[in-house]
């Protein structure tokens, strides 16, 4: 016991995870459901914490864990009509989507600026269109299984994937501004090799 450590920056990290996954909840039960539909904060978290978490199973884990949980408040509430019971149909794709935007803030997230992380929400906003889309178009009778077919899907996501550009964007900046902000006003938040994050 007296090797453990406590780590103010994955406490840091993690709570800002959860408040910023909060949002989320707060803008879908107080709108109308699908008018904010994609804007929310899941490709922000997906980035975040692939660039701030050194050890790959946080890295992974936490930004998942908060997808997870606030997708499961949402499937048992007011989106109970297209949940399955459990999630939703076809959530598998949203969470290998999620899980690829997460390996992005890991390789594309070393340096933190301006232009890293435009590049990124860029990188993401593609991966979740194609990914989650894919899910959609795969099988689904409304859809030709060619790829006109996969294109005409793609054309009618592009509303969505606007507002989850934004949505990321707006998350995003918050997200790192804040703690970039929290780790030059306290230096124990700064990745050091002997911890972990």
């Amino acid at each position: 016991m007296s090797d453990l450590k406590f780590n103010p920056r994955t406490l840091i990290l993690l709570l800002m995870i959860l408040i910023i996954t909060g949002f989320r909840l707060l803008v879908t039960f107080n709108s109308d459901a699908l008018k904010f539909a994609n804007f929310s904060s899941i490709g922000a978290v997906a980035l975040f914490g692939g660039a701030y978490f050194k050890d790959n199973i946080k890295a992974f884990a936490f930004p998942l864990l908060s997808l997870f949980l606030s997708d499961f408040i949402l499937a048992t509430t007011i989106f109970k009509e297209y949940s399955n019971g459990f999630l939703y149909e076809g959530w598998y794709w949203t969470y290998l989507a999620f899980a690829l935007m997460v390996l992005v803030g890991r390789l594309l997230l070393n340096k933190i600026n301006a232009v890293s992380l435009l590049s990124s929400t860029l990188s993401i906003v593609f991966i979740h269109w194609v990914v989650t889309d894919f899910g959609v178009w795969f099988k689904n009778p409304s859809y030709t299984q060619d790829f006109a077919g996969f294109w005409l899907c793609l054309e009618r996501a592009i509303p969505f994937e606007i507002r989850f550009l934004e949505g990321t964007i707006i998350y995003g900046a918050i997200l790192f501004g804040a703690f970039e902000i929290l780790k030059a006003k306290f230096p124990a938040l700064k990745f050091q090799a002997q911890q972990a994050a």
